[in-house]
């Protein structure tokens, strides 16, 4: 796992074996601590950025360059 610093200072760990294909690159799954057991967020590797948000559909979606990933869950009352 890489080590990455996020804005407010703490460390962070981006697992390089985990993730998810994104429009623009991959998200990669992020964990609090190098031992994997609780998870952080999503990191975008299109523009390295850890500012990314997740819906209740299992939607990503980098909220700096706009990378996203298709929902996993759908509905179909809103087909």
């Amino acid at each position: 796992m890489q080590a990455w610093s996020t804005d407010d200072g703490d460390t962070v760990y981006i697992s390089e074996t985990e993730g998810d294909k994104g429009s623009k690159g991959p998200f990669l799954v992020v964990y609090e601590s190098s031992d994997a057991e609780r998870r952080y967020g999503w990191f975008c590797t299109n523009c390295e950025s850890l500012d990314t948000a997740m819906d209740a559909m299992g939607r990503i979606k980098c909220n700096q360059c706009g990378n996203f990933r298709k929902p996993t869950e759908w509905d179909a009352a809103h087909e």
